[in-house]
């Protein structure tokens, strides 16, 4: 039987659990106000006159605020100089109030008023009658149409220069979170490893890793969570009817939770049984692939080479070429922070040079149609001096949580 895997109970496991947030620092306001300098620095820099941004993580990244997005507007303007305002319908002034963690003007809308109007009188009030205005990437559409109609002496444009700019390099602060949210998905993914036994289903483990998250420190449990036996996982996103497991079935299972907002998700791959020879080659070729990535992560090289390493060193495991399966038919990785997903991408056509306070997952899965799926997911961050992980890659097919390793150290 693989180390680590089967031979206990979820009884006994989730016993073991200890909350691991009680020294989680939440990010502190100075660091709020210079995330507004910043984005207006940039925006002095490519003549935008505001930026607005949508209720989600751009809201709460720059404001402090969190506030989920609805049909209703609700957001704030960052003008190019100046103190920001906010726009929410007047029902809900007291309590976005409470949410609030940078203040500001506050400018409210009744239900039968039209809050893209407001949003132009706002402006002209703070003296921007004209010039670009930068609206959330991530805003429906139905707002940036909204503004547009009332705004005619605008140029609307994609915020992603001004919000993706600032999110992607990480401060200490939001790497120490990163940090505390993976460790804590690893600690699950031991655990849950221990309760498997034959005939399991993935909705009990499913349930067994919400209750796990809860109990090392995430009040919502799992933000995600993906569990495949089997040929099922063969499909990176899942089935509609997925098996429950046999003896020597492949079990892929992906995770994660949030701390203070900022995501883990971590996925480990491994034999409940004895894997056969099949399964320990595409075992290995995954895990190298996953290594060649890292070692291309320099600071300067471009996101897509990172990518393009990983696709490389398939490719001459006659994997692929390219998104062809038997391979990995996706891209290497992620940005990852506030969302899940986020800019920039370890994707071929994304040239953005690595910098210091970068943070990626690290994932070139490899898909075996009609057999099983590999996916080992680990995040890294960059320093410096190149590319550091959060948490430790899988150490081998036999012994994916290095228990024995750990032992001769």
């Amino acid at each position: 039987m693989t180390i680590g895997v089967g031979g206990s109970t979820a009884e006994i496991e989730l016993a073991k659990l200890l909350d691991m947030t009680t020294k989680v620092e939440s990010i502190p306001i100075d660091e709020f106000n210079q995330r507004i300098n910043k984005a207006q620095q940039l925006m002095t820099e490519q003549n935008i006159t505001a930026t607005y941004v949508n209720a989600g993580t751009n809201l709460y990244y720059f404001t402090g605020t969190r506030w989920f997005a609805s049909e209703r507007m609700v957001g704030a303007i960052i003008p190019q100089q100046g103190k920001i305002q906010y726009i929410v319908p007047y029902f809900e002034i007291n309590t976005v109030k409470q949410y609030m963690s940078i203040e500001g003007n506050i400018l409210a809308w009744q239900e039968h008023e039209n809050p893209y109007q407001l949003f132009v009188e706002s402006l002209k009030e703070m003296g921007i009658s004209s010039g670009n205005i930068a609206i959330d990437e991530a805003a429906p559409f139905f707002i940036a149409d909204g503004i547009k109609q009332c705004a005619p002496d605008y140029t609307l444009i994609n915020s992603k220069a001004i919000t993706a700019t600032c999110r992607s390099q990480k401060s200490d602060n939001e790497i120490a979170l990163l940090q505390q949210a993976k460790e804590m998905t690893l600690t699950v993914h031991k655990a849950v490893a221990r309760i498997l036994y034959e005939g399991i289903s993935t909705s009990e483990v499913e349930d067994f890793i919400n209750k796990a998250h809860k109990l090392v420190g995430a009040p919502a449990g799992s933000y995600f969570c993906i569990v495949l036996f089997g040929e099922d996982s063969s499909y990176p996103h899942g089935v509609k009817t997925p098996k429950t497991l046999e003896l020597n079935d492949v079990v892929l299972i992906d995770t994660g939770c949030q701390v203070e907002g900022y995501k883990s998700d971590i996925t480990r791959t491994y034999v409940f049984g004895e894997p056969n020879q099949r399964q320990r080659d595409m075992w290995q070729i995954e895990k190298n692939a996953q290594l060649s990535a890292f070692e291309a992560a320099q600071i300067g090289t471009a996101c897509g080479d990172v990518d393009i390493a990983a696709r490389n060193y398939l490719a001459s495991k006659n994997m692929g070429p390219d998104y062809q399966t038997p391979g990995c038919p996706h891209r290497t990785g992620h940005g990852i922070g506030l969302d899940i997903h986020e800019w920039p991408y370890l994707v071929r056509s994304d040239r953005t040079p690595l910098a210091k306070g970068m943070t990626f997952s690290n994932e070139p899965m490899l898909v075996l149609p009609g057999e099983f799926g590999i996916r080992l997911e680990d995040h890294f961050y960059m320093t410096e001096h190149g590319a550091k992980w959060f948490t430790e890659p899988s150490y081998s097919i036999d012994d994916p949580f290095g228990y024995d390793v750990k032992k001769m150290l």
